[in-house]
């Protein structure tokens, strides 16, 4: 008989159950204490949308329009509405959302940390409209910080930062945000309201579980390394939303060498609180740049479920 190296065959068990064995999950709050901050993400319907077109561009294969509306809270939000030509209306709409101290422009963009041109692109050549918006203080909404960046940069000749927004607040805010964008798409009467999903990364993998978890419109969500829990975060942990997404279709796309969580955490907290016949967690030998490589099971997910 052919003789193995002990040593070798317990290594390979090892990195095999790596995720399975020692960890524990990530600690999360009641269901009592979930449903105690669902009204977070409450807003009144009544405060005036004032939506409107502000640029358009055709490319020759599809209709690009820079959208504004009226926030909760009185700033206006710019986004990227995106719509493939010759598609059959209602369509089918995908929210993307960017990660923290990006934009709505990284969605078309190539080659950066979200390869989020290449997953735009592939949801538009496959029929569906794309939504991105600035998430609150990034991008073009740097205002609502006086210009100044999301990442703290102490300028010795500049007043120094006080009373800006905590991480919950521009969360929370975010996902009020999206929530009107789809009070404001539904209006124009061009898209199919019970085909709608969202493809979110980093922050906005984060912002999918908040708004899984409170937006009945929203029908399935990828999320993309989101970091699940930190002490930090506060009421917008994640984790915390895991009551509100368990058994809707969630697809969480995440990285084996990402810095920002704790691998084997993650993998005993999706076992105990997100497993469902409805979701799925992959892993890719990647940090938190996953490249282009989860594009495709993003859009197979997408499409088996819008």
């Amino acid at each position: 008989m052919r003789r193995f190296n002990i040593g070798l065959l317990m290594l390979l068990m090892t990195a095999a159950g790596v995720f399975a064995q020692g960890a524990e999950p990530y600690p999360r709050i009641s269901e009592e204490g979930f449903k105690a901050r669902l009204p977070f993400f409450d807003y009144d319907k009544q405060i005036p949308l004032e939506g409107r077109i502000v640029q358009e561009r055709d490319t020759g294969s599809d209709v690009r329009q820079k959208i504004v509306f009226r926030g909760v809270q009185g700033f206006l939000v710019p986004g990227w509405l995106q719509c493939p030509k010759g598609a059959s209306k209602p369509m089918p709409l995908v929210l993307l959302l960017h990660g923290w101290s990006g934009s709505k422009d990284n969605w078309f963009e190539d080659d950066n940390i979200i390869s989020g041109g290449i997953m735009r692109k592939a949801l538009l050549s496959a029929g569906y409209a794309i939504l991105a918006l600035d998430a609150s203080t990034h991008g073009e909404r740097s205002s609502e910080i006086d210009y100044l960046h999301v990442n703290t940069f102490d300028d010795p000749v500049a007043p120094k930062r006080v009373n800006y927004f905590s991480f919950a607040e521009i969360t929370i805010q975010t996902v009020k945000d999206y929530r009107r964008a789809l009070d404001y798409v539904e209006q124009l009467g061009m898209f199919d309201m019970k085909r709608i999903g969202l493809v979110g990364y980093s922050m906005g993998g984060m912002d999918s579980f908040f708004l899984l978890a409170t937006e009945p419109r929203i029908k399935a969500a990828v999320a993309c390394v989101p970091p699940l829990y930190k002490e930090g975060y506060g009421p917008a942990s994640p984790i915390d939303y895991s009551w509100g997404v368990k058994g809707k279709p969630l697809l969480m796309l995440m990285g084996k060498k990402d810095d920002l969580y704790d691998p084997a955490k993650v993998e005993a907290s999706y076992k105990q609180y997100i497993e469902s016949p409805e979701t799925q967690l992959k892993w890719f030998e990647r940090d938190h740049k996953l490249t282009e490589i989860y594009v495709p099971d993003a859009l197979d997910w997408i499409k088996k479920h819008l």
